[in-house]
């Protein structure tokens, strides 16, 4: 996939069809729906990754939610918690509005690609380690692709995970495996990662995540890609 553009290497994810479950589960949603969206047009399938391709941060969550991303097409939007994340964004100046409601709701993002490990929506939000590591390598693709990403914000422990999984791919390799965390932060090879719950209703119900914890980290993540800047690294 190195050779691909990011545009070619979405194409693909789109057209995927590795995980026999996951298709089946992602079709079935499209096809029985959620009552409140009984008169809209599922995407129904892979989610494709979304934002400035001359990013400095990514941002990489698990998978698309059943009736969010894999009704909408867009990753994180139309559930609660890409209201969240894009809500965080906007305040911190990734992104021209604060809401991701639809594909074409004019939603524009300035130095950061959002993406995920997986890109199907799996039951009960938990893929399979066989298909965590069959969606494995689009993310590597994601990286090699991105040429300025310097910082990359992890959405929980199975982001981080499969991030570290990914950096492996690009060559870049901790010497121990960092521990995940909310403000977790380290330095692998050219990138910083940073730790944060992800915006679940479990944990913004909780208030386990507050605006302010997510507003920090992108605060952080805006300053790091600042002082790690410097010119492109060919993919």
């Amino acid at each position: 996939m190195i050779s691909l553009s990011l545009t070619q290497l979405n194409e693909r994810v789109v057209a995927c069809r590795r995980c026999p479950r996951l298709v089946q589960w992602r079709e079935h949603i499209a096809h029985e729906k959620r009552a409140a969206f009984r008169n809209e047009e599922y995407w129904g399938r892979p989610l494709p990754g979304f934002g400035d391709p001359k990013a400095g941060v990514l941002i990489c969550g698990l998978a698309p939610a059943a009736h969010g991303g894999n009704r909408t097409g867009r990753i994180f939007t139309g559930d609660r918690s890409g209201d969240w994340l894009y809500g965080a964004l906007y305040r911190a100046g990734f992104a021209n509005q604060p809401t991701s409601t639809h594909r074409n709701d004019g939603l524009r993002l300035t130095d950061c690609y959002v993406s995920a490990c997986v890109r199907c929506a799996p039951p009960a939000n938990k893929p399979t380690p066989i298909e965590r590591d069959a969606c494995l390598p689009f993310l590597v693709a994601d990286l090699r692709l991105l040429a300025r990403l310097r910082v990359i914000v992890c959405l929980g422990a199975f982001a981080w995970d499969g991030v570290l999984r990914a950096l492996r791919g690009v060559g870049a390799v901790a010497p121990r495996k960092p521990r995940f965390g909310h403000g977790s932060e380290t330095v692998i090879g050219r990138y910083a990662l940073l730790g944060c719950y992800h915006p679940s209703q479990q944990n913004t119900f909780t208030k386990r995540l507050t605006p302010a914890m997510l507003d920090a980290v992108f605060r952080r993540a805006r300053r790091l890609a600042a002082q790690c800047s410097v010119e492109p690294v060919a993919p």
